[in-house]
């Protein structure tokens, strides 16, 4: 799978990913740290990756569409240090083995996975 990181995550996610055989890119690899959030959406859509970010506002469904995306990962989490991070995609990855993501916004907490698709 493709995935694009947010700068709000911890570089060793993309790692994590990488050795795990998918392409992780990072906002940073891109020189777009700092960027608005829309020209980010605008990247991924082009790109066909999914996106993983901390920041809420691509929860929001009218701004950001689930279908128009490879999907988008939103940690919301109440530790945001790499290995819980790293556990928590862990668990990501072994629900997308069963269940796509394309098209899809899928909340990520500690309790579980909520996937909105409107």
């Amino acid at each position: 799978m493709q995935f694009k990181l947010d700068e709000n995550l911890p570089t060793e996610l993309a790692r994590s990913l990488a050795r795990q055989g998918h392409d992780a890119l990072t906002v940073r690899d891109q020189g777009l740290a700092g960027s608005e959030d829309s020209v980010l959406a605008d990247v991924i859509r082009k790109e066909h990756r999914i996106l993983a970010t901390l920041d809420r506002d691509f929860c929001d469904i009218r701004r950001y569409p689930p279908a128009e995306f490879a999907g988008i990962l939103v940690f919301r989490v109440r530790r945001q240090d790499p290995d819980h991070l790293l556990k928590l995609m862990d668990q990501v990855l072994a629900t997308m083995e069963f269940q796509r993501i394309s098209g899809e916004l899928w909340i990520v907490e500690e309790s579980g996975i909520r996937r909105r698709t409107e």
